[in-house]
């Protein structure tokens, strides 16, 4: 006997959008194709770049949640979203919600911490280096002495992702991301590992790993381990299961 209660099912991940309308490649979050699993989406009327990552995301609280609901009707299990300074609401999201939420890629850091050897730290990179505070960092269990850098000022990741540009020069990003990687290793030599506060950054994420040297860990490294929680791998049963 199967049980119901969904209206869809298969995709244990619901992705809560920001509004806009910048082209999203693949390996940003907002491109289906990204992922190596069903998910599904819901836009946040209203919610800007701007509004996420400038002003106080906390009065776009009730917003996500309302969202949010609307995914876990359709079938999902868990929640993300696609702005890393919604990390800021994480603790109303998941109240609200009741089922487990991973708002930003931020989360990560303290998992990555632990993974390094003593004497080396985690770097993030994030859209906008002024406007990621200590309250960010505290909010996603990270240390608030994290090191942080951005392509903000540099030619155009930044400016035209938060300005919502209906056109844009990945070529010219990368080349931006490159850039803001190499001057916070440059500035903290004890890096072991980059975070990618953005989600629009994980396109970017595999040059920046040959460039450094180091592992970079994104939204959709995040998010495929979340969705490994979600909808475990059914492995088919072993030899020793089918002689007894």
């Amino acid at each position: 006997m199967q049980q119901g209660g969904k209206t869809v099912y298969g995709a244990a991940v619901g992705i809560l959008m920001l509004e806009t309308q910048f082209p999203r490649i693949p390996g940003d979050i907002g491109n289906a194709l990204s992922w190596d699993f069903p998910v599904h989406y819901r836009v946040v009327r209203g919610a800007t770049p701007d509004l996420a990552v400038r002003q106080d995301p906390g009065q776009l609280a009730d917003l996500f949640i309302e969202a949010g609901r609307d995914l876990l009707a359709m079938g999902c299990d868990g929640i993300t979203t696609s702005c890393g300074f919604l990390a800021l609401i994480q603790d109303q999201v998941k109240q609200a919600l009741g089922v487990p939420v991973a708002t930003s890629s931020l989360m990560q850091i303290p998992m990555v911490q632990a993974l390094l050897p003593a004497g080396k730290r985690v770097g993030v990179l994030t859209i906008s280096e002024q406007s990621l505070t200590p309250a960010h960092l505290r909010a996603a269990g990270a240390p608030e002495d994290t090191p942080i850098g951005s392509p903000e000022g540099l030619r155009c990741f930044t400016h035209d992702i938060l300005r919502d540009a209906a056109q844009v020069d990945f070529a010219a990003c990368e080349l931006d991301m490159i850039d803001a990687a190499q001057a916070l290793i440059g500035r903290n030599p004890d890096l072991g590992a980059l975070v990618l506060e953005c989600t629009n950054m994980v396109p970017h994420a595999a040059v920046l790993r040959r460039v450094t040297g180091l592992p970079v860990f994104t939204i959709h490294s995040f998010i495929t381990w979340f969705q490994a929680g979600l909808m475990p791998r059914q492995f088919e049963r072993g030899l020793m299961d089918h002689q007894t």
